[in-house]
């Protein structure tokens, strides 16, 4: 099976279109899926193409999703917020994604925000999307994920590696979908290569190879390989592009994932 796997789309669909045309994928008449390890909404204005985009895919099952901490928010937004749009919901995008999936303003949002909410627990997103969505997916070479798998953390000691992490409950996998998978790859091994976003590539690129800086004018946000780990976030509303890399490897027999719970 060949993998497109990508990370961290925030809602880019053009940049993506254009990554993918790129990595082959549209041409590619073989046996495929393209793989996106969460965060597909909440900082490009194109988030309805996107969304039409992952559900003809999602009805070809040509697509494999992950959940991101973002999708965590767009659940808070529309659920236990009630619609409110708190401040961390707005800094992160979120807020505008609930607006562009349901064609509110940002006025009505506010003075009608139950209805609000409701709508946006209406749109396909919700109602389809985030459902189908995996803590992970595992092939015979590799993990895919978001941030992390679920690991163990002290200040002294840094992450080591949780041997259960294919049990973890939806809380412990909640809390790595926040973790820096190049930090943790670094005491924290797992026999297979485990891809992730997350965090900007341009991270390990400057901390680990000495190269570039993060966010200036000379950081890397090109996909980052290190021992046990392929970083492919590519901070796309800092760098205006998507990272897409091409694995080829074995479906396993059963796929093991965990479902949104």
């Amino acid at each position: 099976m060949r993998y497109y796997v990508t990370s961290d789309t925030h809602g880019f669909y053009s940049i993506l279109r254009d990554a993918l045309g790129q990595a082959g994928f549209f041409d590619d008449k073989g046996e495929k899926k393209l793989a996106i390890l969460g965060d597909l909404f909440d900082r490009g204005d194109e988030a309805v193409q996107l969304q039409d985009f992952v559900l003809k895919l999602m009805e070809e099952d040509r697509i494999i999703l992950i959940k991101g901490n973002h999708e965590d928010l767009f659940k808070a937004l529309v659920t236990e917020d009630f619609g409110i749009p708190y401040q961390h919901h707005v800094s992160n995008g979120t807020y505008d994604t609930v607006l562009q999936l349901t064609g509110y303003d940002p006025k009505r949002s506010v003075e009608e925000h139950y209805a609000f909410a409701k709508a946006g627990r209406e749109t396909p997103l919700y109602e389809k999307i985030i459902p189908s969505m995996l803590d992970y997916y595992e092939t015979k070479n590799y993990v895919f994920t978001h941030g992390w798998i679920p690991c163990l953390y002290s200040r002294r000691t840094g992450y080591s590696y949780y041997s259960d992490w294919r049990n973890a409950d939806s809380f412990e996998w909640e809390r790595a979908r926040w973790e820096n998978g190049m930090e943790a790859a670094q005491t924290c091994m797992e026999e297979k290569t485990i891809i992730c976003g997350h965090y900007h590539a341009s991270y390990g690129h400057h901390k680990f190879e000495h190269k570039g800086s993060e966010f200036d004018e000379d950081a890397d946000y090109s996909p980052y390989y290190g021992p046990g780990v392929i970083a492919v976030d590519a901070c796309t509303a800092l760098s205006n592009r998507i990272n897409v890399i091409v694995i080829e490897d074995e479906p396993l027999e059963k796929e093991s994932y965990v479902f949104d719970r």
